[in-house]
């Protein structure tokens, strides 16, 4: 629930919980080699070690649910692969349903956020991530997806060396975003654009995006100019009238034409049609500050942007005055681009979202029902 909530503003959830869910977000311990071992075992076989030529046990990174180890396959390529903490997936209900009693009886949350409804998308969320099988789908899927793009780089997948709690990858190297704060102001720019195109991208020419909101997703080489995409267990297909009918909702915004906002945020079921007016009045404001910065034709400068906090300023008048929770896809959308505005902000980014805008417009084509296809 903390991975979740961590990415929540702190005029929702009061910025002491705030702090709590940040460290429960970027805490992480690794586990000792014989775990390591026994895991590794369990999911490549007892020769396991022999399938790699080198495999450091020390990992270079951890998260919330499983370690990261550098290592180098016989033909001498390097690969990170990735280790399930053992019992993460078996204890997932049980935790959100300790978690959701604990928040029930200090009632620490509004009843606006319809913290149920976050439960049960967290549920389906983290058990799709503790399946690396699937993540290993989701980035064949999305390396075919975005070849098309020359900035982006999304690392090869070795699935002769998968399972479900093991996942080897191309090894791919760069700077982290709050490495790159003190790069030139172009490199900036040209980072913040480029993660900003990706979602755009992803969710209304494909469909189907990586919605986890992590920086450290993301890796900047300078050699290659390219932005290292990482970790796709939060990767997900979007329902094709979910993103028809929020493109309308967007563009109407681009446009100010707030009677738009209004009727295809109905449409899409972020209100009932039976909310008060100013309920009615802070969504739409909502929505219509998120697209400022796409509505003159000039470079956003989102490191003095606003917008993040007077949406803050919105969201109590919205929990207090909401009759109904928001479209199920909402949850992870919103989260990438609370992200994403976050990101541009911390890197000082200043671009033209207003032609990137009018490149998705033009390049979009309503969905019909038909799936994605994955790899």
């Amino acid at each position: 629930m903390g991975q979740i909530l961590s990415i929540q503003d702190g005029a929702v959830i009061g910025p002491e919980l705030q702090r709590i869910f940040d460290r429960v977000r970027e805490s992480a311990d690794f586990m000792p080699v014989w775990q390591l071992e026994k895991v590794m075992r369990a999911e490549l076989g007892t020769e396991w070690r022999g399938k790699y030529q080198e495999f450091q046990v020390q990992p270079f990174a951890a998260a919330s649910i499983g370690q990261v180890h550098h290592a180098v396959l016989h033909d001498g390529t390097e690969v990170a692969v990735k280790v399930q903490y053992p019992g993460v997936a078996q204890s997932i209900e049980s935790d959100i349903r300790n978690l959701m009693s604990l928040i029930s009886v200090m009632a620490i949350l509004p009843e606006g956020l319809f913290i149920d409804n976050i439960a049960k998308h967290m549920k389906i969320e983290l058990g799709q991530e503790c399946d690396y099988l699937r993540e290993a789908k989701c980035g064949d899927t999305m390396g075919r997806i975005l070849s098309q793009y020359k900035e982006y780089d999304v690392p090869a997948v070795h699935h002769e060396l998968c399972s479900t709690q093991v996942l080897t990858t191309q090894y791919i190297t760069g700077l982290t975003i709050d490495n790159c704060v003190s790069l030139p102001q172009e490199t900036r720019d040209f980072i913040a654009e480029s993660i900003l195109k990706l979602v755009f991208r992803e969710l209304f020419l494909h469909r189907y995006m990586q919605t986890d909101p992590n920086w450290a997703n993301f890796l900047y080489n300078p050699n290659t100019n390219q932005i290292g995409l990482l970790d796709f267990g939060a990767t997900r297909e979007f329902r094709p009238e979910f993103v028809n009918t929020y493109f309308k909702i967007l563009d109407s915004a681009a446009h100010k034409d707030r009677e738009g906002v209004l009727k295809f945020s109905r449409d899409l079921g972020f209100l009932t049609g039976y909310e008060s007016q100013v309920m009615n009045d802070a969504h739409v404001d909502s929505v219509m500050l998120l697209a400022v910065p796409f509505h003159e034709n000039s470079p956003y400068n989102f490191g003095q942007q606003r917008i993040t906090r007077d949406i803050q300023d919105l969201s109590t008048v919205m929990l207090k005055e909401r009759l109904c929770p928001p479209p199920p896809e909402v949850y992870s959308l919103h989260r990438k681009l609370s992200g994403l505005f976050l990101l541009a902000g911390k890197l000082d980014s200043q671009f033209n979202c207003f032609v990137i805008w009018q490149e998705i417009r033009n390049k979009f084509k309503p969905f019909n029902a038909d799936p994605v296809e994955i790899s």
